[in-house]
């Protein structure tokens, strides 16, 4: 693979929002997810007209999250273009770096992210599906292999849990290296001391455990970050 073409692709122009609304970033949470700081009030993003790996789609969720992490660090100031809220009541915003780069646009001409087709609409709907024919070109990310990975969304329909109503039978408990844990069972009920990982919290409730985020604001078990 030629990885000089690449580097010039990854310095075109992103685009610049055209609505301003700083803040300042908490936290990342996956590929598309991160907390921001907005106004005194720590706000979910979700970035929109993309979807990256998830996490449990090693590795390249991990890959994904580690690209966003060095594009927005715990502490830079981003510039959101808010669009709406999602059924979690997360933002749904485009994201740009201080130097005016849209976050998701690059993770998606870097590989690391599909254009999220079903929501393109709502972007440039051009620019994402051409910097994603970009990767595609160049083989690189989730375009590694002929066709590239499963889409992110056909991985959570395929993994979808059973009905999310809390199971009456007793929790089977099995020993995991010295420890107590909740073996998986169909429509089981998580909480937060259980579920292992602020970022498998994240992915729980976008599954639709609604409730392991107790005070509504879009994240769940907050504590474990």
């Amino acid at each position: 693979m030629r990885l000089a073409p690449i580097a010039s692709l990854l310095a075109l122009p992103l685009l610049s929002p055209l609505a301003v609304d700083a803040a300042t970033v908490i936290s990342v949470g996956d590929g598309d997810t991160l907390r921001v700081e907005d106004r005194g009030k720590n706000i979910t993003i979700r970035v929109a007209c993309i979807d990256a790996p998830e996490m449990a789609q090693a590795p390249y969720g991990q890959q994904a999250r580690q690209a966003l992490q060095e594009l927005l660090p715990v502490g830079s100031t981003v510039t959101l273009k808010a669009q709406t809220k999602d059924r979690y009541g997360r933002t749904v915003a485009e994201v740009f770096t201080q130097n005016g780069t849209n976050a998701g646009l690059a993770l998606v001409q870097q590989g690391h992210a599909f254009a999220y087709r079903q929501y393109l609409k709502q972007c440039d709907e051009w620019a994402y599906l051409d910097r994603e024919r970009l990767a595609q070109r160049y083989r690189v990310g989730v375009w590694r292999f002929d066709g590239g990975i499963q889409r992110p969304w056909d991985w959570r329909d395929a993994n979808r849990g059973a009905p999310r109503q809390p199971s009456q039978r007793p929790v089977t408990l099995t020993i995991i290296n010295d420890r107590t844990a909740p073996a998986s069972s169909p429509g089981r009920r998580w909480y937060c001391a259980n579920v292992g990982s602020w970022e498998r919290a994240q992915q729980l409730l976008r599954e639709g455990h609604t409730y392991l985020d107790g005070d509504s604001d879009g994240e769940a078990c907050e504590r474990l970050r």
